[in-house]
């Protein structure tokens, strides 16, 4: 083993605080040179920047290659082939019903549930986010607009919507992702102002899981992409991404106006390499979205927490991986994790142990042909 260094030596235990909460956020097919904090010379992503610069940063960040699977591994601590979340279409893309997930954790915990976005691990009972662990679920068709289980018509503008699985009659209007940030912060909202007491001091866990940039990047104004056109760049691709850092930038400024910005854990991460970014920048790896080279499994991931300790810049150049989020989440860490089954918990070690030694590990990443 070796000796694993911190830039930061004021990291503390959680024992101490009240249980944070938490929020995962998921884009879908964002590469790691997608960021101007990774060096992007055209796509300008400050939010997402301030982010990863307020929290720790995880540099050798690694994921699957589909986005199904990535998925799975996320939610359970898991390889992705052991639990059934393997591809994206002909039945390989719904999790095994006895595989406890991330919201069955955190709802185990005395957490209220929310998922807002793509799922893509089942669409009907019991796969369905309300049958995984979530208390509320908005979302599309299990792959999003296009797909056989998305509403007729769907194109991530004024769009219907599945809401604790039904389809709601009308559609909402404006763009996906903003639908599901709005409604994001909803749920954090009436979790915080109900009248029930009991309800009121319970955390939450919220996944927002988005679809976009992943294609259709249909927008509602083509001024969103006007910046990158003239540019040799993925206009729409680019204007989809500048939205989320947009969004992302309003979730921060509601948490900190709830009060509740302190002792919010947000997890950022991609869900896959680039799909279309490559072309631009980057970040000097080969490859892209589906490929066994650096630019499809790597992607950014940053942490940070205020009140955990994870309010400056650390980073980590040690392969790290999704898989790795769940079993993080260990006794005297933030939730009593029950029957997680899988054993890797470096993060966990090195965050908040007092003695960082860090294993060499290998991670395995499977292809489907």
């Amino acid at each position: 083993s070796c000796a694993a260094t911190a830039s930061v030596q004021s990291i503390v235990s959680p024992a101490s605080h009240a249980k944070p909460n938490v929020i995962v956020i998921l884009t879908e097919d964002q590469g790691y040179g997608d960021l101007s904090l990774t060096g992007n010379p055209i796509l300008k992503t400050p939010n997402m920047d301030r982010l990863a610069r307020e929290g720790v940063q995880f540099r050798n960040f690694h994921v699957d290659n589909y986005c199904t699977s990535t998925r799975a591994a996320l939610m359970t601590g898991r390889y992705a082939h052991r639990v059934g979340g393997c591809g994206t279409i002909n039945g390989r893309n719904m999790l095994r019903d006895d595989e406890v997930t991330m919201a069955d954790v955190f709802r185990h915990n005395g957490y209220r549930t929310g998922h807002f976005g793509k799922w893509h691990l089942g669409s009907n009972y019991p796969y369905r986010p309300i049958d995984r662990g979530f208390d509320e679920w908005l979302g599309h068709g299990d792959g999003g607009a296009g797909c056989t289980t998305d509403y007729w018509g769907n194109d991530r503008v004024n769009d219907h919507y599945i809401h604790n699985g039904r389809w709601e009659d009308k559609p909402r209007p404006g763009f996906e992702g903003d639908v599901f940030f709005d409604a994001a912060m909803q749920f954090i909202r009436d979790n915080a102002s109900t009248n029930s007491a009991q309800r009121k001091s319970r955390p939450f866990f919220t996944y927002l899981a988005l679809y976009n940039p992943h294609g259709p990047c249909s927008i509602p104004d083509p001024e969103w992409a006007a910046p990158y056109r003239n540019k040799k760049a993925p206009a729409d691709f680019y204007a989809s991404i500048t939205r989320i850092d947009q969004n992302l930038g309003r979730l921060r400024q509601f948490l900190k106006t709830e009060g509740l910005e302190e002792n919010t854990l947000i997890i950022f991460l991609t869900d896959i390499g680039t799909s279309s970014g490559e072309q631009v920048f980057n970040a000097g790896m080969r490859g892209k979205k589906g490929t066994p080279y650096d630019g499809g499994p790597r992607v950014p991931c940053f942490l940070p927490w205020p009140a955990g300790g994870f309010d400056k810049t650390v980073a980590v150049t040690r392969l790290t991986a999704h898989l790795e989020l769940l079993p993080t989440l260990k006794p005297g860490v933030i939730v009593h994790v029950h029957d997680v089954r899988s054993p890797r918990d470096y993060l966990r070690r090195w965050l908040f142990d007092e003695v960082r030694l860090w294993n060499e590990q290998y991670l395995l990443e499977a292809f489907l042909t």
